[in-house]
């Protein structure tokens, strides 16, 4: 397939656009410890990735738009008690979960990466489409809109609304229905092999793995980057 027939590249989010501004354990422990429970960074750090990794998807098919915020603070909640449940008691519990989900609803608890500005730069001044398909929730649009980002993406696909998230290729057609484009005019760029390169793969769009410490590797049967910066070289290719 010509790249040239890409009109459209659509970004994963945390992890691809943007990460955690220093360590999700570390995070977790210094507010954990101003609610009066002290737990180590590392097993935070451990809990949270076990937890996270085994969490049903964040979709609710069939919410109307009013509960979704709700259930999705419930939904990290459940991951977050579960990161805490064996480390023993935490009286506080819940007062501290409420201020660590406002926490990361603000763009300080969250940092760009360094290119990622000049690549969304770059991909405007091209006039290609540029859209966000990302399993994050409604949080989303503040982050972006504090980073100053929003009015680069249209659309900003999220799996609590689409009712679907990734690997399932619902939320993908999601977002190419909003510009009528096949799958075929539209590239998928991400850092989840599962999620990102065979949930775009799947539904028939052009992957892009973004892995930042990868060795460069020919072997691989999908594109990979180290820097979202060659993703314009891609598409000249």
């Amino acid at each position: 397939m010509s790249n040239h027939s890409i009109k459209a590249v659509f970004f994963d989010a945390a992890g691809t656009l943007f990460t955690v501004n220093g360590s999700v354990g570390a995070i977790y422990a210094r507010l954990a410890e101003k609610h009066g429970t002290a737990v180590t960074v590392k097993d935070l750090e451990a809990g949270f990735r076990r937890c996270f990794a085994v969490a049903p998807p964040m979709a609710f098919p069939g919410a109307s738009p009013t509960e979704i915020p709700t259930l999705e603070k419930h939904w990290w909640k459940t991951v977050v008690q579960d990161v805490f449940t064996p480390l023993g008691p935490f009286p506080a519990f819940d007062a501290y979960f409420d201020e660590l989900f406002t926490f990361f609803a603000q763009a300080e608890a969250w940092q760009l990466y360094p290119e990622t500005r000049e690549t969304l730069e770059r991909l405007k001044r091209r006039a290609v489409i540029i859209g966000v398909i990302s399993n994050f929730d409604s949080r989303l649009f503040r982050l972006l809109d504090g980073f100053g980002l929003t009015h680069f993406f249209d659309p900003i696909v999220i799996s609590t609304q689409a009712g679907a998230a990734k690997p399932e290729g619902t939320i993908f057609t999601q977002a190419l229905v909003r510009h009528e484009l096949t799958p075929a005019q539209a590239m998928h760029v991400g850092d989840s092999y599962e999620m990102d390169i065979e949930g775009a793969r799947g539904a028939g769009l052009t992957p892009v793995l973004i892995d930042r410490r990868a060795e460069p590797s020919q072997t691989k049967d999908y594109l990979s980057v180290r820097s979202l910066l060659e993703l314009p070289t891609i598409l000249d290719a």
